[in-house]
């Protein structure tokens, strides 16, 4: 495994973090958890990153519970606030209020003292900048969390936060998660350069795009059961990608793949890791074994003309805009 700072922090996290989105949270998927987070320790993975609102505190849950067995000073562990916890008005949102009830609420589903890094889930527009930050650094002061980072907030924002921090003498974000693969790259244009400059890193999320860039899924082809894509009603996000012209695309990168003696997904993540910018890429997985194949891509290195072709083949789905 390889290590990166985390932006402009002092905070080393593994390239490929695991991820609990959709994943982890019900009985039957407790000891899928367990196990992924045992190959994922094994293999050098050291960043753990979960949400409140998966599954309503149950992602936590078993988050918390598969890393129990684990020095605590050994990993770093992750968590967010935004999105509802309940029905009332005060249950959602970057309130002083949400995020110290949330905050509390996440330390004990997670059985822990502590959250290395907190996220805001989204940009609240209803609540004060100012406010969100204010109590982001107290939590921080409190020793409740280490470092505040937020997820899929926009340059404008970031450097309005970036202000703000500066003006108030208060501790920076570090990091900002947005979505990042092969088809969606909207972070490149304005999200890359600015955080960059103000010491940001991007640990993003979705980097196969759904399980699309495993090339699991073919033109013409029905789609496998049991896969994320079978139930394209429940994941519209998926269904989305489900087109000939970009399966006929992940096609041409799968042999572009293996022509390099490696697989797909670890094209996908070695294509992501190339950038600077980048400080992990989050994957999920129910079985040990897709951790073992996509800890692999952080040994990859694509030479300059490998990323051309790269360019080449993405370039006949240009202006694709997945539903997000």
């Amino acid at each position: 495994m390889k290590y990166r700072n985390v932006g402009n922090s002092g905070l080393k996290i593994s390239e490929i973090g695991l991820g609990s989105w959709l994943t982890y949270g019900t009985a039957a998927e407790q000891e899928a958890a367990h196990a992924c987070i045992a190959k994922a320790v094994e293999l050098g993975i050291n960043f753990f990153d979960t949400a409140n609102a998966y599954n309503r505190g149950e992602g936590e849950k078993a988050m918390g519970a598969a890393l129990k067995p684990y020095r605590r000073e050994s990993y770093v562990l992750s968590t967010k606030v935004y999105f509802p916890m309940d029905s009332g008005p005060n249950d959602r949102g970057l309130s002083r209020k949400h995020i110290m009830e949330q905050c509390e609420a996440s330390l004990k589903r997670l059985g822990t003292d502590y959250i290395d890094i907190y996220f805001c889930h989204r940009y609240d527009h209803n609540t004060p900048l100012e406010e969100t930050l204010r109590a982001l650094d107290d939590l921080q002061a409190q020793g409740k969390i280490l470092y505040a980072a937020v997820s899929e907030w926009s340059a404008a924002q970031l450097t309005d936060a970036y202000g703000i921090g500066k003006r108030l003498n208060l501790r920076p974000l570090i990091a900002n998660q947005p979505i990042y693969n092969m088809f969606e790259r909207y972070i490149e244009h304005e999200v890359l350069p600015v955080s960059s400059q103000m010491g940001i890193g991007q640990i993003v999320f979705s980097p196969l795009a759904q399980g699309i860039l495993t090339g699991k899924y073919k033109p013409g082809q029905p789609v496998p059961t049991g896969s994320r894509g079978a139930d394209a009603s429940v994941n519209h996000v998926i269904s989305s990608y489900m087109n000939d012209a970009v399966l006929n695309c992940v096609q041409e990168l799968d042999k572009l793949a293996k022509d390099q003696g490696i697989n797909l997904s670890q094209l996908a993540l070695a294509w992501i890791l190339r950038e600077p910018g980048i400080s992990a890429a989050l994957i999920g997985a129910t079985k040990p074994a897709q951790i073992e194949e996509n800890v692999k891509a952080v040994e990859v290195t694509l030479q300059p003309e490998i990323c051309d072709e790269i360019e080449r083949i993405l370039k006949q789905v240009e202006g694709f805009e997945p539903l997000r």
